[in-house]
């Protein structure tokens, strides 16, 4: 009897016999072609994700966290049915589905200094894991705290129990989280991000995904600033120019179409 030793197929031993199949069998390329800047791309849809940063309550919902410090969260609400297209789309091809987030441990153990200095200045005193009382909501929470309601994706986005999930307490979605070692044991070579905020995780977690070796591409329209709108223009130029690509979420659907 034949049985598979591993969380995915594209990475696991087959065991038979006292015998021990390690050649992994790869599935033939599923080619999509992507219209891309500054060059059009190339992809192998077997080894591809998508990774959707930050899009939870805390920073995107009325009633988070940057909802009570009086920021404005439209512009985040305006990239909702960008993410939702090419979300749906990456299932309907088959492709993981990775919601990146903040997820703090209760003790903020693991948080050093200059961590939380930045948000504990913007925050005005409260800051990663402190516990704030969100405008319209019955009880209060402690910010991006995993497990509390801050750190869960916002209900629009239509998250499954089924989607992946990798919790981070940095910037970058690849310094000290398991993020790296899923893609790796998922076989994944080229990764899409979204989310927010385009020029600081998204971009931050792309760039470290370059320095990892993934190819990258950012979904230019289903990601979006709390910064001055400058900001956004010039992640995605950086992006074009030193560590990847960018395609609309438009021209991502219509590239998964078929597969």
């Amino acid at each position: 009897m034949t049985r598979q030793l591993g969380i995915s197929p594209r990475n696991s031993y087959l065991l038979a016999d006292g015998h021990v199949d390690m050649t992994r069998n790869s599935p033939p390329p599923r080619r999509a072609e992507l219209p891309a800047q500054p060059q059009n791309i190339a992809i192998d849809l077997n080894r591809t994700a998508i990774v959707i940063v930050d899009m939870q309550n805390d920073f995107c919902g009325h009633g988070g966290w940057f909802d009570t410090l009086g920021v404005d969260v439209s512009p985040i609400h305006a990239i909702y049915p960008a993410i939702r297209s090419v979300v749906d789309s990456a299932r309907e091809a088959a492709l993981p589905v990775i919601w990146l987030g903040f997820g703090l441990r209760p003790d903020r153990m693991n948080l050093a200094p200059m961590v939380r200095y930045p948000f504990d200045r913007v925050g005005g005193g409260y800051g990663l894991g402190d516990p704030i009382q969100g405008k319209g909501r019955a009880e209060p929470h402690p910010i991006l705290q995993e497990g509390s309601w801050g750190a869960e994706v916002v209900p629009e986005l239509g998250a499954r129990p089924d989607d992946i999930f990798v919790s981070k307490h940095r910037i970058s979605g690849f310094i000290d989280t398991p993020l790296d070692s899923i893609l790796r044991n998922l076989d994944v070579k080229s990764v899409a991000f979204m989310g927010v905020n385009s020029d600081e995780c998204v971009f931050a977690t792309l760039i470290d995904a370059s320095f990892h070796g993934y190819d990258t591409i950012m979904i230019e329209d289903a990601s979006t600033t709390s910064s001055p709108p400058p900001c956004h223009e010039s992640a995605l130029y950086q992006v074009r120019f030193c560590f990847g690509f960018t395609i609309t979420s438009l021209d991502w659907v219509k590239a998964m179409a078929g597969h």
